[in-house]
């Protein structure tokens, strides 16, 4: 038996934010991160828009990108504080994915962090709050999914949180709050998008009800990424609605070894000044992993598919496998990401030399992959990596060398 969660109810479009108006309720928490979300003015709209719905209304501001656990029980005590019955969280994927952990420690005050992460494992939900989710960014698609991603700083690792308990009630898609993106925001989050559609098409969960969901996200990502990336703003919508529908479909079908690799990576290395991002090593990965799945039979034939609905040619599955990872790598370089570790400046820009040193690489690398093997992502990747073989998938990220293996 499967199972496909998505929220009760979507509001999209332009101006779709006001659906606030509608809530029923005593409370609400709005949660959300930096400026952004004040400065434009959305933060604003919300709390008058609840609060002519007739709620009282609190705001917990200043979650960080890559949250942390200690934000994550920071924001629990506000709310065991402020007693609300729903939880709005708005902006990027960091304070939406903040304000899920928050939820679960509201909810259950004794649970910890470690019993957060146990996948599919958290109680039933929704005895105090019900969750409320509206991105600005056009890529996690946490706004739809059952994951949260959450940093342990004091190991330098990214923990997958994952149950369906933790997908939202309610979702609004509104194209405005994405406009206000910077282009470097759109190229990461895009790609990150473009990795969850992927992903969610060759994983080993796949179904009848999620490939239709990935497929045309690739379709329209190919479309508009790029051109929402050079300042077009109907593809900036469009975008918006594209990262969705491939939340919709990877939080049903599950993931992959990038998310795996990208989660073990992005705050390994910060005492060098910088975190590897999570949508440009997604972009970096990608092309690697798609190589190595590709060994398997039945992963290269669905990626083949991938590279027909996309239009690329081929006269057989390896060419279309080759096809495919040409066509990623070139989205990277319209993009302005770097293709390897070794190239991945501190400002996320290519560079000669990367902010991680070689050295360093080396010697983490055996926990790094070791972490990897061990992430929620990698049970639903259609090809198992041994120890040897992440180590040697992740050498060929960090110098840009073929996968030969």
């Amino acid at each position: 038996m499967a199972r496909f969660t998505l929220p009760r109810d979507l509001y999209h479009g332009k101006g779709s934010l006001e659906a606030l108006k509608g809530l029923k309720g005593k409370k609400a928490m709005i949660c959300v991160g930096g400026s952004a979300m004040r400065k434009f003015g959305f933060l604003d709209k919300a709390k008058a828009y609840l609060e002519e719905a007739g709620m009282e209304v609190e705001i917990f501001e200043g979650i960080e990108p890559d949250p942390s656990v200690e934000t994550v029980m920071k924001g629990a005590d506000a709310m065991l504080k402020f007693e609300p019955d729903w939880i709005v969280a708005m902006g990027g994927g960091s304070p939406i994915d903040a304000a899920k952990a928050m939820w679960i420690k509201y909810e259950y005050p004794e649970t910890t962090f470690e019993d957060m992460c146990k996948v599919f494992g958290i109680p039933e939900l929704r005895k105090k709050a019900h969750f409320y989710a509206i991105p600005s960014t056009s890529g996690t698609a946490t706004e739809v999914t059952a994951f949260s991603i959450i940093t342990d700083y004091s190991k330098g690792i990214k923990y997958p949180i994952a149950d369906f308990e933790i997908t939202p009630d309610v979702a609004i898609v509104d194209p405005e709050l994405a406009e206000t993106m910077p282009k470097k925001l759109v190229a990461h989050t895009g790609m990150d998008a473009m990795t969850h559609a992927v992903e969610a098409y060759v994983s080993t969960l796949n179904c009848d009800y999620t490939d239709p969901l990935a497929l045309h996200a690739i379709k329209m990502i190919q479309n508009d990424l790029v051109d929402s990336y050079n300042g077009d703003m109907e593809k900036r919508a469009s975008m918006h609605n594209a990262q969705c529908l491939a939340g919709m479909a990877f939080t049903n079908a599950l993931l992959g070894i990038v998310h795996s690799m990208a989660h073990k990576t992005g705050a390994a290395f910060e005492s060098y000044g910088a975190h590897i991002i999570h949508g440009a090593a997604n972009a970096m990965y990608l092309p690697k992993v798609i190589a190595f799945n590709a060994k398997d039979a039945t992963a290269k034939k669905r990626y083949g598919q991938i590279a027909d609905f996309m239009g690329l040619g081929g006269a057989n599955d390896d060419e279309k496998v080759a096809l495919l990872i040409k066509y990623l790598r070139k989205m990277n370089d319209e993009l302005n990401i770097p293709h390897c570790i070794k190239n991945y400046g501190a400002d996320s820009y290519p560079t000669e030399q990367g902010f991680v040193p070689e050295e360093v690489f080396l010697e983490k690398l055996p926990e790094i992959a070791a972490n990897a093997i061990l992430d929620a992502c990698t049970g639903s990747n259609p090809r198992q990596p041994s120890q040897e073989e992440m180590e040697k998938l992740f050498k060929c990220c960090y110098y840009d060398t073929e996968v030969d293996f």
